[in-house]
């Protein structure tokens, strides 16, 4: 009878024991549990947690509050839903990549890939969202098991929309800076052109039918004070006419005052008479300034124009 008690209490005893471990054991895994669901419901992205076949056997705190907001036709949890099954379909404007969702989590289950990851519009009445979700494995989870995050990038997609809104907007202004850019670069070749016209015109007249009058009543008897007043009038006369001879004379600043003044009457076409006629001197003396001209300007072994020379000069 002493040694059946005495078994049956010590068989007792290591059941107690166990059932103390066990207890313990349990206490601990609700405790780590807890825990988990307390990281869980900390964070601000939707996390859902699937098994292998893809239905949610838990949800954290920002899940289930979204769920209760957009009034979803289910339990807020949505514990017991195949995850897969909801995004095949999934319908509405916001569900366009829903089917591709469903494919990607298939590939991360079936291991075919490490993690999945896209951003998507999720627009209510009310506003307009984007989310970013991810799909990864459970580490050390045995069976397998995925981890789903959802995590609001409104924000930053915001940002980015007025960033590609401000980059339009100065592609935009550059396109029509560069417009009035070319559209100045014309005006100004334009008033170019007709200012080297209008010069042109009134050195023409100048030299036809001023300067040779000039020089006519220059060769008249006259006091020095008539001639004096004749130097004045012609000094003004080829200041008028100077934008062209200035820019001879600078351009080329080893001609005399007389090549210079031959050059410009060699650029209107005046034959080497004329031009005799004109400033007064011998034939002979025409002809060695327009030599000297040509070997100043570089022309003295070419068969170049000296007249087509000039002109391109003063453009």
């Amino acid at each position: 009878m002493m040694g059946n008690m005495t078994g049956e209490s010590s068989a007792d005893q290591d059941l107690l024991k166990k059932l103390a471990v066990l207890e313990k054991e349990s206490e601990q895994r609700k405790k780590a549990e807890q825990f988990t669901q307390a990281i869980l419901n900390s964070l601000s992205a939707h996390i859902a947690i699937l098994n292998e076949y893809g239905v949610i056997i838990e949800t954290n705190r920002a899940w289930k509050n979204f769920a209760k907001a957009n009034q979803m036709r289910m339990r807020p949890d949505t514990l017991g839903i195949n995850y897969i099954d909801l995004c095949t379909s999934a319908a509405g404007t916001s569900s366009e990549r829903a089917q591709e969702v469903a494919d990607g989590i298939k590939q991360v289950l079936g291991g075919l890939i490490e993690e999945y990851a896209i951003d998507y519009p999720c627009h209510s009445p009310d506003e307009k969202r984007w989310f970013y979700m991810r799909v990864t494995r459970l580490q050390g989870s045995q069976p397998l098991k995925l981890v789903v995050s959802h995590e609001n990038i409104t924000a930053l997609k915001t940002t980015e929309e007025a960033l590609r809104k401000r980059e339009a907007e100065l592609e935009a202004q550059t396109v029509n800076l560069h417009e009035a850019n070319l559209a100045l670069k014309v005006l100004v070749k334009q008033r170019e052109e007709d200012q080297r016209e209008w010069e042109e015109r009134v050195l023409l007249n100048v030299r036809n039918f001023i300067l040779p009058h000039l020089e006519k009543l220059k060769k008249l008897r006259c006091d020095v004070t008539y001639r004096s007043h004749l130097d004045i009038v012609e000094s003004h006369l080829n200041n008028i006419i100077s934008p062209f001879l200035h820019r001879l004379s600078s351009g080329y600043l080893r001609l005399t005052p007389q090549e210079v003044q031959v050059a410009a009457l060699v650029k209107e076409g005046k034959t080497t008479k004329a031009i005799a006629e004109v400033l007064g001197i011998s034939t002979d003396a025409i002809d060695f300034h327009r030599k000297n001209l040509r070997k100043k300007l570089g022309l003295t072994h070419s068969k170049a124009n000296l007249r087509t020379h000039l002109l391109s000069l003063a453009k």
